[in-house]
């Protein structure tokens, strides 16, 4: 009885492995598929924005508040 759950856990094993590769291979065939036919789809058209000191301290400074007030009530 043992022996057979072992051949059931090696075959459900090798089942699960099997689709997890043919999927990991099929993602990447779309991926140059898409590449090749939609290139621009895939490029930066815009630089990511620049975050200056007093932004990032008026984020701070408003989760600090959130954090206070969530504790206060």
């Amino acid at each position: 009885m043992i022996l057979e759950a072992f051949k059931y856990m090696v075959l459900g094993m090798t089942i699960v492995f099997l689709f997890l590769y043919l999927m990991v291979i099929v993602l990447e065939w779309q991926h140059k598929l898409l590449l090749k036919y939609f290139p621009e789809a895939f490029e930066d058209k815009k630089e990511p924005p620049v975050t200056t000191k007093r932004k990032k301290l008026k984020r701070v400074a408003a989760m600090a508040a959130a954090i206070h007030h969530a504790k206060k009530s």
